[in-house]
């Protein structure tokens, strides 16, 4: 059983005055020097769901806080040119209020953290069982969080004591560095994996919930964003070696993106947002920042954002054609389509005919004639993920903060991709790390890669970065964390290649899948290409000129002030991979 489904009401009801509802239990002459033994674990259970709750509505992965990141990648475009077209073009300003939206819903979310961690106490020893898993979610999330927050903004104020929120000093906090917040994440990590069970050992109560699997996976990726590759690697391979719980890929794919017991919380998931099931839901589409509501609908929008107005959808997000190329560029051992296709991306494929449910959009056949496209004034390759565009159980878009398809924010597939781009960054090209990539490609019915092809590390990188995990992660959120980590926007050969994964030709009297060509790029004015408008210090967000003016100690980020993150990055000692020519 789902987290939220035995929960709801305090979900709901707790999102806005959890803090309140929490302490109105107490009847204790200072509420703010409640202590521990006077707070029960079922009291602090309730804000634990309080702060889940706000890692999954419109403003954090309900919508906004999970697609800005798919347009900061090469593998998604904004097809309606509106919604997200400044984030899609690496330019947003200042005045762009849309920036706030995840800041606010992250800073709830650590809030929250923050009082459920000062009644916990700093003696894990003590702890009784329940109490320890409490603590430990409490970290995962406020980790989680400000992963999110350092990858969007670069420099956010860290609080991690909640008993600042009654001084002026807590409220209005300064900004801390990049490293400061990542320090924290790790920190908080750390801790989290020996305060929480595996996933086996919590049993039906880890579904839905953060275990010491998804705490050693994200510490793994925080790790990774500052270059710590040994020893990311070490507890990478931890969790491959099962210390952390039991983990294995799907033998289908497919069931990583459809909604339903039967695939939500499966063997290859070390971390989901949950959502209800179509049906179960209610009715109110409550959209940020008020999600009160007991008959809130609890369901996610981004089927809306993404799929087809042909269908309903809102028609925003779109699949780069480089993507599309880059399925079609390799066959598998029977010489059919890789079957990731078939989930990343809706359109007419003559090998989907008997495979899964065909070549369906929603319940709708298509045929060879059939040029399916994402927006109908601007064309654009629809995505399947997170859609129900292939499931064939709808007839159309569950449009609105309805669809129910957890999104799996860490899978066993990421794990093994991550450990071989380690190996290869400690080790150099290994056959270690090549059978990790291939236990992911295997169950692509894809060729296995030969050590002997990859002679240097940067061959290896190019395969694991341009290939390996846009096939599998394809239009899901990462990238753009990806793309920080490994620097491309410092090197002008990156760059450049980025600019040639991103083009587009806009328009519907084309086939959207056809390749497009960057040399097209200024002679055409149909054709795009959404990095060309980056401008220095885009990669992350600005932070919005309405938070500044509430907070008279925060300052703009290198995105507000447009400044150069390249000296940052080579003063690291990290060094950007050169584009590398693959063979065929």
């Amino acid at each position: 059983m789902k987290l939220y489904n035995y929960a709801l009401a305090a979900f709901l009801g707790l999102s806005a005055m959890s803090l309140t509802s929490c302490e109105d239990k107490l009847e204790l002459t200072n509420p703010n020097q409640q202590t521990t033994d006077k707070f029960t674990s079922d009291d602090l259970e309730e804000c634990v769901i309080a702060a889940y709750n706000h890692i999954r509505i419109e403003g954090s992965t309900g919508r906004v806080g999970y697609t800005i990141d798919m347009t900061r990648g090469d593998e998604v475009w904004n097809a309606s040119q509106v919604w997200y077209l400044e984030f899609d073009n690496f330019n947003a300003p200042i005045t762009n209020e849309i920036t706030e939206w995840p800041w606010r819903e992250a800073y709830y979310t650590i809030n929250v953290c923050n009082f459920i961690l000062s009644r916990t106490g700093n003696d894990d020893a003590a702890l009784s069982e329940s109490m320890k898993r409490i603590k430990g979610q409490a970290l995962f999330l406020r980790a989680f969080s400000y992963y999110n927050l350092a990858g969007y903004y670069q420099n956010v104020p860290l609080i991690t004591d909640y008993d600042t929120y009654s001084t002026l000093d807590g409220l209005y906090g300064k900004n801390n560095s990049y490293d400061e917040v990542l320090d924290q994440v790790e920190a908080d990590l750390k801790e989290a994996i020996t305060l929480l069970p595996s996933r086996e050992e919590g049993g039906e109560w880890a579904k839905g919930r953060a275990t010491s699997g998804a705490a050693a996976g994200y510490y793994a990726r925080a790790l990774m964003q500052r270059h710590k590759y040994s020893d990311a690697l070490a507890v990478l391979k931890d969790i491959i070696n099962k210390k952390y719980g039991k983990y294995s890929l799907m033998s289908n794919y497919g069931d990583n993106f459809r909604e339903g017991a039967a695939y939500e919380n499966n063997a290859e998931s070390l971390f989901e947002v949950q959502y209800l099931d179509y049906g179960t839901q209610g009715t109110d589409d409550e959209w940020t920042p008020v999600n009160t509501s007991p008959n809130a609908t609890q369901g996610h929008a981004i089927e809306s954002n993404l799929c087809p107005g042909r269908f309903g959808g809102w028609a925003d997000l779109s699949a780069s054609p480089w993507l599309y190329q880059l399925f079609k560029s390799e066959r598998t051992t029977a010489g059919k389509l890789d079957p990731r296709l078939y989930w990343t991306l809706c359109t007419y494929e003559k090998d989907w005919e008997g495979f899964e449910n065909g070549n369906v959009a929603y319940t709708q056949k298509l045929t060879p004639q059939d040029t399916l496209v994402t927006n109908n004034l601007n064309g654009g390759i629809p995505i399947a993920k997170w859609t129900n565009i292939r499931t064939n159980l709808y007839s159309t878009v569950t449009t609105g903060l309805h669809c129910g398809i957890n999104l799996r924010m860490m899978r066993y597939s990421d794990v093994l991709l991550r450990a071989a781009e380690c190996e290869n960054e400690v080790n150099g090209p290994t056959q270690q790390a090549i059978d990790w990539i291939n236990e992911v490609r295997q169950r692509a019915n894809l060729t296995k890669l030969k050590l002997a092809d990859f002679d240097t590390k940067d061959k290896l990188f190019e395969q694991i970065a341009n290939v390996e995990r846009p096939k599998e992660f394809g239009c899901e959120f990462g990238r753009g964390f990806d793309l920080l980590r490994w620097g491309f926007f410092y090197d002008a050969d990156r760059l450049q290649q980025l600019k040639e994964h991103s083009v587009v030709r806009l328009g519907i009297n084309f086939l959207p899948t056809d390749p497009v060509s960057y040399s097209e790029y200024g002679s055409d004015d149909k054709v795009i290409s959404p990095v060309d408008y980056f401008v220095p210090g885009h990669e992350f967000l600005p932070i919005s000129q309405n938070l500044m003016n509430n907070n008279p100690n925060l300052v703009g980020n290198s995105a507000n002030n447009s400044s150069d993150n390249t000296t940052y990055f080579k003063e690291k000692g990290w060094t950007v991979h050169p584009v590398t020519r693959l063979s065929k």
